[in-house]
């Protein structure tokens, strides 16, 4: 008969939970250097030599704004002073950064489920057959005897392992706040927005 015990600690464990958990390991590292890549290739333009620091990327687009009118008054006559509000022109600034949703993919939960079935069948047949025959015959002086026997013994048997593996790995991962540092420096960024009247 199979030994199960011995065949389930051959099982390589390492592999089969370990592989998994190293390619989460991996994946999270990966998102970590994506999320630093993203930062310094969409957020930054690249400086023309190597001891200059890089420049953050701004975008800036002007609009029109209705202001109040800082010469209005109800009693004048000009048709400057009478008008409540005017036009003004505005030129707006941001960081670009601040404008994206910056990747913080994060593992927040992963579950493996490994399943080891075995089953071992263990069939033996035997069988006996036995005849035998005698026949005595006598005549004067004469006796005549005869014997046959015969037996026969079938055996056989087969064994069976049956072995089934499963393997199910489960992740869920979510888009994380940004690390404390990073949420500064956005803020500060979110700060420097800055609206020029013209």
């Amino acid at each position: 008969m199979a030994n199960l015990v011995q065949e389930l600690n051959s099982l390589d464990f390492s592999v089969y939970i370990g592989g998994p958990l190293q390619a989460a390991v991996k994946a999270q590292h990966d998102a970590s250097i994506s999320q630093v890549n993203f930062i310094k290739e969409v957020g930054f333009v690249p400086s023309e030599e190597e001891d200059e620091p890089v420049a953050l990327r701004y975008v800036d687009f002007n609009y029109k704004k209705s202001v109040p009118n800082p010469d209005y008054d109800p009693d004048a006559t000009t048709e400057a002073a009478t008008e409540r509000f005017t036009t003004a022109e505005v030129s707006l600034k941001v960081p670009f950064l601040t404008m994206l949703t910056i990747p913080a993919l994060r593992i927040d939960e992963m579950t493996i489920d490994f399943n080891a079935k075995l089953n071992s069948v263990e069939t033996q047949n035997v069988s006996s057959e036995f005849s035998g025959s005698a026949s005595l015959s006598a005549k004067i002086w004469k006796v005549k005897f005869n014997a046959s026997a015969s037996y026969k013994k079938t055996s056989s048997s087969t064994s069976t392992t049956e072995r089934t593996y499963t393997l199910g790995v489960h992740v869920r991962a979510v888009n994380d706040e940004l690390p404390a540092g990073l949420a500064r420096v956005m803020d500060m960024l979110e700060d420097s927005i800055s609206a020029v009247n013209y």
